[in-house]
Formats: C-alpha cells, structure tokens, sequence
C-alpha cells in the first residue's frame, strides 16, 4: 500500500480527469489517488469509474449526492484517508493548474525538510501564475497580504490549494470543527496547524489556470475568505478555533 494519498475534489471534470489521473500514476513515486466527486452531472464519476477496471488497487472513487462545496469534500477525503494507513495526504486541484509533477516536491519537503505541511506556492518566490488576468492575480496575491496580517501566519500563499499534511497534521486538527467551504477553507487548515505548531514549508511552484472545464470562483467564495478571517482570528484569541 502506499503512503501517499492524493484527493482530488471533482465537479463537472470530465475534460481534465483521465489526463490528471494518469499523470499521477506516472510519477516515479507511488501515489493513491481519491476522487471526491459532488454528483457531476458531466460523467466524471462515470469516467474515473471506467479507470478503475486498470488501476484497481489505485484509484478510489467517494460519490457525494450535491455539490457541497470544497472544503466539506476535502474534509470528506481526510476522513477516508485517516480510516487507512496513508501517512502523507495531499489536496489537488483537477484541473491541471496543479502540476502533478510538484507532488514528489511537496513530498520530499515533508521528507527531506521535516515539513508537517507542504504548501504549493505561487508567492515564496516572485509571483509564479501563468494564464491569469492581471485582476485576479492581484486579488489573489493580496488576499495573502490580508490574511498573514490578520493571523500573524509567516506564510506567503495562505490561500493555495496545493498542500501536503502529515497524519499527524490531519489527527491533530479537529475537523468537525472546520467551518468554511469555499476558498477560506484552505486558509483555515493553515491557521489551525499554524495555532499547533506544526512545521509549515513552503514549496515554489507555477500556478497554470485551467485550459479546459470553468473556475469554481464566486463572489461568495471570496466574502467568506474576507469576513471570515477575521472571525477565525477572534476565535483564536480565545481558544476557541483549534
């Protein structure tokens, strides 16, 4: 079995799904990969499905009955993972604006750095996006700037969606606790292993927008992240958010 579990939260993928499923499957380190698919209503459950006959003992697939948002599927496959004997757990977008070739990266700065969470950033070293309007790379890039102000977190991609945890991480952080479900969620799981000291490494790497399929990104999405930081923020103060 391997240590390493990749979860990919899917909605109405089926453009992207196959060509990410097999990349991870060719790199040199071995990977799990669990899809966590909201209902798609495109057959993208349908499609990891049918590459389950040839990676039988690799590919696992959790079918949600709606779309429920990003943060609950992730907490979803962290649950799944942590009833098994996976040590490493990463979060992975489909849409290849995550490059799979970046996981034996993320993996070996948990490995070789001593990293509890490996965090895929766009922002440790220049500002590292490709195919984004100048609007969004600049909402995105100061979003961080709002959130490490807020929290104190010395970390320059507070938002990115491209982590590794260790076990340890994910039994740590009481997940029933987790609150957000959109684009706060992934600063959330940052701040809390940040309020248990766990050791968090930034990784470069190149962030590609998706070529193909559409951006899950909402204005709601966005005021969450805003006005929800500085709740988990005052939760904190009072020891209330771990």
């Amino acid at each position: 079995m391997s240590a390493r579990l990749v979860i990919i939260p899917t909605y109405n993928e089926i453009e992207n799904i196959e060509r990410v499923v097999r990349n991870i499957f060719s790199q040199r380190k071995g990977f799990h990969v669990l899809v966590v698919d909201d209902n798609s209503p495109d057959g993208t459950a349908e499609k990891v499905q049918e590459l389950q006959a040839e990676f039988q003992e690799e590919l696992f697939l959790e079918i949600r009955t709606q779309k429920s948002g990003l943060g609950t599927a992730y907490i979803h496959g962290f649950k799944w993972a942590l009833q098994r004997e996976y040590n490493f757990i990463f979060e992975m977008d489909a849409d290849f604006s995550h490059n799979p070739n970046d996981l034996i990266r993320l993996y070996n700065a948990c490995v070789k750095q001593k990293a509890d969470v490996a965090i895929g950033s766009r922002y440790i070293s220049g500002v590292n996006v490709v195919n984004w309007p100048m609007n969004r790379v600049l909402m995105s890039y100061f979003a961080s700037e709002y959130v490490k102000f807020i929290t104190r977190m010395n970390i320059q991609d507070t938002t990115a969606g491209f982590v590794c945890y260790r076990r340890k991480v994910l039994e740590k952080i009481n997940l029933d606790t987790i609150q957000f479900v959109g684009y706060a969620f992934q600063i959330e799981m940052k701040f809390k292993a940040y309020l248990h000291k766990f050791n968090i490494v930034e990784v470069p790497v190149i962030f590609t927008d998706r070529t193909k399929g559409e951006s899950k990104l909402s204005s709601n999405i966005i005021s969450e992240a805003v006005f929800g930081v500085i709740k988990m923020k005052l939760k904190s103060w009072f020891g209330k958010e771990v």
